[in-house]
């Protein structure tokens, strides 16, 4: 399974929440957080061919630029699944995470899984209908690990368009 992952400033590994600035880019090859998925990947045969990035306040004053721009490069990297954060507690990236991911999936039709935690209420309430959210711990919160398998294990599930409701009640917002 071919992974694309969209991370903000920090989870791409360029700063902290003073690089919000940011402009949009990507790499064609895991970064940034993306290591914390890595010993996880051969559960669902899974590899990161790339990562998109684009810092959280760039996006909020750049939405539609940004998205537009997103959806082209993931529709150029051809993934099987885009996985979206995680954005744990920051309010700012789960917005971009929800907002993109939606795009991405009605766009595309490339399947997206999104991952934040409750305090992203913004965005869980604005896109919960339409797109898979894991749930997940703010930064710092106990059950990470598990998390991160969920969100492999359900982009392996909708990249090989598998019944997903069971799954959703169970782990998603």
């Amino acid at each position: 399974m071919k992974i694309l992952m969209i991370f903000d400033q920090i989870q791409a590994g360029f700063g902290g929440k003073e690089k919000g600035d940011l402009e949009l880019g990507g790499k064609k090859m895991p970064i940034g957080s993306a290591n914390m998925f890595e010993k996880y990947l051969p559960e669902v045969d899974g590899q990161i061919i790339g990562t998109l990035y684009c810092g959280d306040d760039f996006y909020l004053k750049n939405k539609e630029t940004v998205t537009r721009k997103l959806v082209a490069m993931t529709k150029k990297l051809s993934p099987d699944v885009v996985i979206c954060g995680p954005a744990f507690n920051y309010e700012k990236y789960g917005l971009l995470c929800s907002e993109v991911g939606y795009a991405i999936e009605n766009q595309l039709n490339i399947p997206v899984v999104a991952a934040m935690s409750v305090e992203c209420e913004e965005a869980i309430n604005a896109h919960k209908a339409d797109l898979t959210i894991v749930k997940m711990p703010k930064k710092g919160g106990i059950g990470l690990t598990d998390s991160l398998k969920k969100i492999l294990e359900l982009g392996a599930l909708k990249a090989a368009n598998k019944p997903i409701d069971d799954f959703v009640k169970e782990n998603c917002y």
